[in-house]
């Protein structure tokens, strides 16, 4: 998109939408670097997705002063209502009361910790999502004789829908600014989940406020992460508070509406 840009010179305001630092390939940054910054400097505008991203991207920082912050959002609608059979199908495969992650299994996505935060604990978690870490992971919980871990792999709408409303709470434990949002987050604060997340200087802790909507742990953290959900596990009034916050500030910052609303009148 940059050398289309430089190649057409329209001459008209532009803006862009930023999602995420490159982070896993630094050689490629290197050699990019001028190219971007080029790049960002003729932007009239630059969209990003949290506060957090803005004030922890070194790439953004010298574009600053014409960063404006406009939150992802997710439309309610746009979900299926999921029928009364499907639910108890599910109830029947699933513990009455287990942690969810959502999301595809990348090398970001801190499972790896999970997985280790588990050991010698007995809390269920459910994994939904397939992907490149999936042999990886499954092995890691083998050797780790995890047999409070379901692996279910990639599914519908209809039941992602179904477990994120069965759940007790979403874990989302990526430890990388790979991660620059996390709409699994907003998935489950829509439907009024407490979460778990890392501090990465990222969204996920724009979504997910510490001591507010659930709890935020320093990433790679076995043991904070475990004490996280123990805290939730065995304090469910305080687990509940939480998910009414994440719910309440799904409505007030993050639907589709008002995602809308705010790129129009940055255009």
């Amino acid at each position: 998109m940059d050398r289309v840009h430089f190649a057409t010179r329209h001459g008209r305001p532009t803006v862009l939408s930023y999602h995420s630092d490159i982070i896993k390939q630094r050689t490629l940054l290197k050699l990019y670097s001028p190219l971007m910054n080029q790049f960002l400097q003729r932007m009239d505008r630059i969209l990003v997705a949290s506060p957090n991203y803005l004030q922890t991207s070194e790439t953004l920082k010298p574009f600053a002063d014409k960063t404006v912050v406009v939150p992802y959002g997710l439309d309610q609608s746009a979900y299926p209502v999921v029928p009364a059979q499907k639910r108890s199908e599910w109830q029947q495969r699933v513990p009455g009361k287990f942690f969810l992650f959502v999301g595809v299994l990348r090398y970001y996505k801190g499972l790896h910790t999970l997985l280790s935060a588990l050991e010698g604990v007995d809390y269920p978690v459910v994994i939904l999502g397939g992907g490149p870490q999936e042999a990886e992971l499954k092995e890691q919980a083998k050797k780790l004789q995890l047999r409070n871990v379901l692996f279910l792999g990639r599914l519908d709408d209809e039941d992602k829908a179904c477990l994120l409303q069965l759940c007790y709470a979403l874990v989302f434990p990526s430890h990388l600014r790979s991660e620059a949002f996390g709409i699994s987050l907003l998935e489950a604060s829509m439907y009024g989940k407490p979460m778990i997340s890392c501090e990465i200087g990222t969204g996920t802790t724009y979504v997910n406020i510490d001591e507010e909507t659930g709890l935020a742990v320093p990433p790679e953290n076995p043991l904070a992460l475990r004490e996280a959900m123990r805290r939730l596990w065995e304090d469910p009034e305080q687990a509940t508070r939480f998910g009414e916050n994440a719910l309440a500030r799904f409505h007030e910052v993050f639907t589709a509406e008002r995602m809308c609303a705010s790129t129009v009148q940055v255009y």
